[in-house]
């Protein structure tokens, strides 16, 4: 089976083997014929299965088909999503072939600045995919309207209605044209998709190649019973292995905490999580894709959506409150026919919850007792163990206090505060001004006729937060100070 077999015009299937597709997922086998008859199809399918092409691609047919010019302000098509990375993961799977058929294609979500988003909606796009937050803003605003789009995609429809995104769903595709072609794909259908299925859609045709409740066959999963003392250990163990590692915290405190211990213990680490800002989530999420960071010590944010290629570990550091957040976790490995581990760690007060867990999963885990050290580690993450010297504390030295030129306000008397009285040192783990140095070596600042040295030792581990340049040994730049995503 082709994809030109299935109904895909010619020139959007050689864009799609020029990426290096050539054929169908079951998913899309299943659903294109549907889509591209313009037919209203609901799909359902399991995390990994290949739900992002068979909207894409019957979406990308119709606008391309059709060849209608796109009008300031009125996109042709929509495609909503959850979360950020989701978004941004689907606008690079739609890019490379819409330049091809010269369709402009652009993402709106929050964290980030309004201009730029409305300048682009203003200029004229035609496809936006977007959250529905930000989107409900410029509609609000008068920046977009609604009423031109043809087609309209809701990905991860359950997540959506997880994270109590409906209304604001149901108010944008009330915005839409009422006769224009809904493609719905979710992982499971809850009560709340089918409320957007019964009110939105017109006489749709489901196609269910999988569910959430299907175990991956080429993944493993494995339950290791440990000691709170042993816990961190033996992450450090299984991160330190080759190849990315993905381990899910409950929270963001943990996510934060759990990244500075691995990097204090030698492992590139980067975390992901609300509180980061959006500058930061993109820099720490292409550190680990590029390789910068081999491991990513993430919150539920990253189990949907969430696509990076090879990803051979996934490990429950915190075990998830329900099944379906344990399968979505564990789907971001084994993707699209490859293999994965995903690993569980439970401390006795868990035994309970995690038995549970799996069994409404579905899963069958093999449960070990260990602690660090245990020859098993180097069984489920192969490999030669891998460390990088972490970052050391920076002690601080003041050269000289010599009073400076002058006493008048502004001038200084050789502490840079011009009143007369030293001023403290900076903390090494502060905000001092002094410039750093990843390279090692010492770095002095002139503060009001004297002078501060700071001695800064050479450091390869990156920081959470930091881009991925400063893991590369460039310059390091400070993380962005943290604020509600």
């Amino acid at each position: 089976m082709t994809f030109a077999a299935l109904g895909v015009p010619d020139a959007l299937a050689d864009a799609l083997a020029a990426t290096g597709v050539t054929k169908p997922f079951p998913i899309q086998a299943a659903t294109l014929p549907d889509s591209l008859a313009g037919k209203d199809v609901l799909g359902r399918g399991r995390t990994g299965s290949g739900k992002t092409y068979a909207f894409v691609l019957p979406l990308l047919a119709r606008l391309y088909l059709r060849g209608n010019k796109r009008q300031p302000k009125s996109p042709r098509a929509l495609i909503l999503a959850p979360t950020r990375e989701l978004a941004t993961q689907i606008q690079a799977s739609i890019q490379p072939l819409a330049d091809v058929l010269e369709l402009r294609t652009m993402t709106i979500f929050g964290g980030v600045g309004h201009g730029p988003q409305t300048t682009g909606l203003r200029k004229g796009v035609d496809i936006v995919v977007a959250c529905p937050g930000r989107l409900e803003d410029h509609l609000k605003m008068g920046n977009v309207k609604l009423d031109a789009v043809e087609i309209t995609v809701l990905d991860e429809a359950d997540h959506m209605a997880d994270l109590g995104f409906l209304p604001a769903v149901r108010r944008i595709l009330e915005a839409t044209p009422a006769k224009a072609q809904r493609l719905l794909f979710s992982a499971t259908l809850d009560a709340g998709v089918d409320v957007l299925v019964k009110r939105f859609m017109t006489n749709p045709i489901t196609h269910s190649v999988d569910s959430a409740q299907s175990p991956v066959s080429k993944m493993t999963h494995h339950v290791l019973h440990v000691k709170a003392d042993s816990r961190v250990p033996v992450l450090v163990d299984l991160t330190a292995a080759p190849g990315r590692t993905l381990v899910f915290t409950r929270t963001k405190y943990g996510a934060k905490s759990l990244t500075k211990k691995l990097i204090a213990s030698g492992v590139p680490a980067v975390e992901l999580h609300g509180n980061l800002s959006q500058g930061a989530r993109t820099r720490n999420l292409e550190a680990f894709s590029d390789g910068t960071a081999k491991t990513l010590v993430a919150t539920d944010i990253a189990a949907r959506g969430i696509h990076v290629d090879d990803i051979t570990l996934v490990i429950h550091a915190d075990p998830p409150v329900e099944h379906k957040a344990y399968l979505h976790r564990s789907g971001r490995t084994a993707r699209a026919g490859a293999e994965g581990t995903v690993i569980t760690l439970m401390t006795d007060d868990q035994v309970r919850d995690v038995r549970d867990l799996t069994r409404k999963a579905g899963i069958a885990a093999k449960t070990t007792k260990l602690s660090a050290g245990d020859p098993l580690l180097a069984e489920l993450a192969p490999g030669e163990r891998t460390f990088v010297e972490p970052p050391a504390k920076a002690p601080v030295t003041v050269a000289s206090t010599t009073p400076g030129r002058g006493r008048g306000r502004g001038r200084g008397n050789g502490n840079g505060n011009g009143n007369g009285r030293p001023r403290a040192a900076a903390a090494t783990s502060g905000g001092s001004s002094a410039p750093r140095n990843a390279g090692g070596g010492t770095s002095v600042r002139a503060a009001g006729g004297g002078t501060q040295t700071r001695t800064v030792a050479k450091s390869t581990a990156p920081r959470a937060g930091d881009s991925p340049s400063a893991a590369r040994g460039g310059r390091r730049r400070r993380g962005p100070r943290k604020q509600a995503a």
